[in-house]
C-alpha cells in the first residue's frame, strides 16, 4: 500500500505496477502462446483484486494494477481463444499466513461489518474458485472475472 495517492513515489508506483501489471502480462502473453503453439490448448488463471473496482487513496496504484489486470484478462481471453482460456479470480479478504495480524486488526474487526458475509475468506475458498477455472468443468468460461470476496465489493 501506498501512504497515499499523493504521497505515492514514482518508484513505488513503478515496483506496484510491475509486479501487479506487467509481470501477469508478460508471463501470460509468453505462457498462452506456448499453449497455442503446442495445440493441446490450456488455462490462464489471473489473481485480481476487490481494490480495483473499490480503490481507495491508500491503495490506488494497486488498485489501477489490478483494474489493468482485468482488462488484460478480456483482452488475452479473446487473443488466445478458442484453445486457451484466460479468467480471473477478484479476491477479496482472505486469511492467509500474511494477513493474521492485519486480521485481528480494529481496522478489519470494522471492516468485517460491512461486509455481507461477516468475515475474510479461508484458503480453501479460493483454491475452490481456482480449481473450477483451470479445470475442464470451466470449459465453456473465458474472460470471466469471478468475484471471489464475500460480498466486500458492495461494503
Amino acid at each position: 500500500m501506498a501512504p497515499s495517492s499523493a504521497e505515492t513515489s514514482e518508484d513505488l508506483w513503478d515496483k506496484i505496477l510491475s509486479v501487479n501489471l506487467k509481470g501477469p502480462f508478460r508471463l501470460t502473453a509468453l505462457i498462452a502462446s506456448r499453449m497455442v503453439a503446442r495445440g493441446r490448448g490450456g488455462a490462464v488463471l489471473n489473481i485480481s483484486s476487490i481494490a480495483a473496482i473499490r480503490p481507495t487513496p491508500e491503495t490506488a496504484p494497486y488498485s489501477a494494477a489490478k483494474a489493468g489486470l482485468n482488462a488484460l484478462t478480456l483482452a488475452f481471453a479473446k487473443e488466445f481463444a478458442p484453445s486457451v482460456r484466460v479468467n480471473a479470480i477478484i479476491a477479496g479478504p482472505f486469511l492467509t499466513d500474511v494477513s493474521k495480524l492485519w486480521a485481528q486488526s480494529p481496522e478489519f474487526a470494522a471492516r468485517k461489518e460491512r461486509i455481507p458475509l461477516r468475515r475474510a475468506g479461508n484458503a480453501d475458498e479460493i483454491v475452490a474458485a481456482a480449481l473450477y477455472l483451470a479445470g475442464g468443468g470451466a470449459s465453456y468460461t473465458t474472460g470471466a472475472l469471478l468475484t471471489v470476496d464475500g460480498g466486500a465489493w458492495q461494503a
